[in-house]
């Protein structure tokens, strides 16, 4: 039987560290794991490869990092949760100053949303304690680099054509190289190409689908002899064709539209952004790219021998900056499931680490669609469609019949609690996703 203590993780992802340094002094499940694949150098590849560098408690295992430099890591703004604060220390052996700097990185406590809701004001979602704990905004290239220049690992530059499990682990087929096997491969290559029914889950209760990414000059200025200590949030600005982020960094500070392109066209959207550039007194920017993007979760996340991780196990607009969080779970779940269970609770153990992944990013996109709920100050084709037509379908997209978890009773649960006169304290940290905190605050601010 899987016990519970073993997927005990903290709400923005990171395992416990007392936890983890105590399941450390047998670790089973690590004489089975000799041979370990990460195929991607993004955001979550690197994470990946990085931690297995840094937990796995033998030295005479083999870690491959496999990706193919032809593609680029496309180096725009992030946002991230207080939990990669921790991590990157962790993983770089650097001071948390020193971690901040070579991302070009400054202090993110929250996002600051503007003209959402049916309130007409603007209202910050903080991270808890408020104006205490706080996230970085750096820039993913950045980070990858950092991530790279501190893992051991044998790095292969190859295409790869296919990873498929088979006995005893799973494949990597190249493009002009012998195939691999491994015990484990974490499959980081990013979007599916098509969603199928019957392989990934439609967000469809998420309205938008794509983003224009510009690059823009630097509204905080890099400190000399230190990291930026300044508070700062991502902003989430309303638009009529969906929103913007503003994501500061010292370097650049990085713009996106996020907009459906069934419902408005790119030209319309670009000429948007002109005016809101404008009129935040940006004369001048680097076009990044367009990004076209699906809102989905895999069903089958992790397999026993393939985990899916990052863009290649689920997706939702960034409004929440639910990314890289998400990939920090998947990586940290299925690290610590393989190398802390023996190898024959695995058959068993798969089905509930896969439920618990799918299950806690249909959480994470009942959040943030239902941020258009309430619609925001624009009466326009985009917000009508997104508040009338694509949130109400969030109950039968997330049907547990559907969808074979109980994000939906979770996500209930946390307004049956918002509804009460008076809130026990032991549900001040109940979660679907994120705490009650978090819902509550949403909630206030867009008047739901």
């Amino acid at each position: 039987m899987l016990c519970t203590r073993h997927i005990q993780i903290s709400r923005e992802g990171v395992i416990d560290r007392h936890l983890w340094k105590s399941c450390r002094v047998i670790q089973p499940g690590s004489k089975t794991l000799r041979k370990i694949a990460v195929v991607g150098r993004g955001t979550a590849g690197s994470l990946a490869a990085a931690s297995i560098a840094r937990l796995h408690p033998d030295s005479d295992y083999e870690l491959h990092h496999i990706y193919d430099s032809r593609i680029p890591v496309i180096g725009v703004g992030e946002g991230s949760w207080p939990s990669l604060v921790q991590q990157l220390q962790q993983l770089t052996s650097l001071p948390h100053d020193t971690v901040q700097q070579h991302l070009r990185g400054t202090r993110k406590y929250g996002v600051a949303f503007e003209g959402w809701g049916r309130r007409n004001r603007n209202f910050t979602h903080y991270f808890t304690p408020r104006k205490v704990s706080y996230a970085y905004h750096l820039s993913a290239d950045l980070m990858a680099d950092l991530l790279h220049e501190n893992t051991r690992a044998r790095h292969i530059d190859a295409k790869v054509r296919d990873i498929t499990r088979i006995e005893g682990g799973a494949q990597v087929e190249f493009e002009g190289l012998a195939p691999e096997h491994y015990d484990l491969v974490f499959d980081a290559r990013g979007f599916p190409r098509k969603l199928h029914p019957d392989q990934h889950i439609d967000i469809s209760f998420i309205p938008t689908n794509t983003a224009v990414i510009r690059r823009c000059p630097a509204i905080i200025k890099e400190e000399q002899d230190g990291p930026v200590l300044q508070h700062t949030y991502t902003r989430a600005v309303a638009r009529p064709h969906g929103w913007i982020f503003v994501i500061p960094l010292t370097v650049h500070t990085s713009y996106g539209y996020i907009f459906n392109r069934d419902v408005s066209s790119l030209a319309e959207v670009e000429s948007d952004f002109d005016v809101f550039l404008d009129t935040d007194g940006v004369s001048e920017f680097e076009q990044r790219a367009v990004i076209p993007f699906p809102n989905f979760v895999h069903r089958q996340i992790y397999d026993g021998a393939v985990a899916r991780i990052g863009n290649a196990a689920a997706f939702m607009e960034p409004l929440e900056a639910t990314a890289i969080v998400s990939a920090q779970i998947q990586i940290g779940m299925v690290l610590h499931m393989r190398l802390n269970r023996s190898i024959e609770y695995l058959e068993r153990d798969v089905p509930m680490v896969n439920q618990f992944l799918v299950n806690n990013i249909l959480c994470y996109g009942l959040f943030v669609g239902w941020h258009y709920s309430c619609g925001s100050k624009y009466d326009s084709g985009f917000w009508r469609h997104a508040r009338d037509r694509v949130w109400p379908r969030y109950r039968e997209a997330t049907d547990p019949e559907v969808v074979g978890c109980a994000a939906l009773r979770k996500f209930d649960e946390m307004f049956e609690l918002m509804s009460q006169s008076s809130i026990d304290k032991a549900d001040w940290t109940r979660m679907c996703a994120v705490p009650l905190t978090s819902y509550v605050q949403v909630s206030e601010g867009l008047g739901c």
